[in-house]
């Protein structure tokens, strides 16, 4: 396969992920502003929005003091800003153009359609608390179009490198995600206990879209060891690291090259650990820690990535 045709295809499927990350990430907060929270609490909610996506320094040199209609205007529609989910669509939708004849008509017209309706959902955007169909709807186009990939693309090359897109950004945001929200949750103002920290760990879980899982996974209290379990070690768990260090080493396989050597022994390196690692031990050395350092071997296999395979390195 032509580099320039694996790098548009890996990138719609990192940007298309990144959309639906980023739709999760807000709807739990605008749902949140709707519970009864002390100022800090919630602007250190907002905060964390924008430490997620590595948009808080951006803000604060612009804006200065937390704003959620702020927050949601550079998260969700600022045209100039690359962490928004309208720039994640369109350059989603610009990529599957470029590739237009290695897409089938069902991806493309799933592409395609979500990039000309976004526009009417973003002209009608209105409060923190009236977002959710939004939401909902960039999660569903995120969703229709996985399911056309999965449901109609021949398993060659062009396949496994929208997987191998997919999967390294899900990592990346599943390890941010629960990073800088375990870092908020250890620094609330508000009393421990059962009930706050059902409320709290369910909206991490949430973000996640794993919070019926986690019901069904555990079936009792939610305790932060077992949400930190249940996102790193279940191999069962759809977005756990584990699960997509699973599905990246698979397919980093199927398209080995000559120079990909360093890089399969890496993302194997990092799978292994992952594999037999025991959750009593991460967090004893320290979950902060280890999230780090994940995400920094993370950043460095989508460097590998893009050198050993493509064109040039997005971001």
């Amino acid at each position: 396969m032509l580099s320039r045709t694996a790098d548009h295809l890996y990138w719609m499927a990192r940007y298309l992920e990144r959309a639906e990350n980023l739709a999760r990430l807000l709807d739990v907060n605008c749902s949140a502003a709707l519970l009864p929270r002390s100022p800090g609490e919630e602007s250190r909610g907002w905060a964390a929005s924008l430490a997620v996506v590595g948009a808080l320094d951006t803000y604060t040199a612009r804006h200065g003091a937390i704003d959620p209609a702020r927050v949601l205007q550079l998260i969700a529609f600022d045209t100039t800003s690359p962490f928004s989910i309208v720039s994640c669509l369109r350059d989603a939708r610009e990529n599957a153009r470029a590739v237009r004849g290695a897409l089938t008509t069902e991806i493309w017209e799933t592409m395609n359609t979500t990039w000309l309706e976004l526009r009417r959902h973003a002209d009608r955007r209105r409060g923190p608390d009236q977002l959710n169909d939004f939401f909902e709807w960039v999660r569903q186009r995120s969703h229709l179009a996985g399911g056309a990939i999965l449901n109609t693309m021949l398993r060659t090359e062009g396949f496994h490198f929208t997987r191998i897109g997919t999967f390294l950004e899900r990592a990346d945001n599943t390890a941010r995600i629960l990073d800088v929200n375990l870092r908020v949750l250890a620094s609330g103002d508000q009393p421990a206990g059962d009930e706050a920290d059902y409320y709290r760990y369910s909206q991490l879980l949430r973000s996640l879209s794993a919070l019926q899982i986690y019901r069904q996974a555990y079936r009792d209290r939610i305790t932060p060891a077992r949400v930190a379990e249940l996102l790193v070690l279940r191999p069962d768990m759809p977005r756990s690291l584990l699960r997509c260090l699973d599905e990246i080493t698979a397919h980093l396989a199927s398209v080995a090259n000559a120079q990909s050597a360093e890089t399969e022994r890496r993302a194997g390196q990092l799978h292994a650990e992952l594999r037999f690692a025991r959750m009593d031990a991460l967090l004893a050395e320290g979950l902060h820690g280890f999230l780090g350092r994940f995400l920094e071997r993370i950043g460095d296999l989508g460097t590998r990535i893009s050198g050993d395979f493509l064109l040039s390195e997005a971001c």
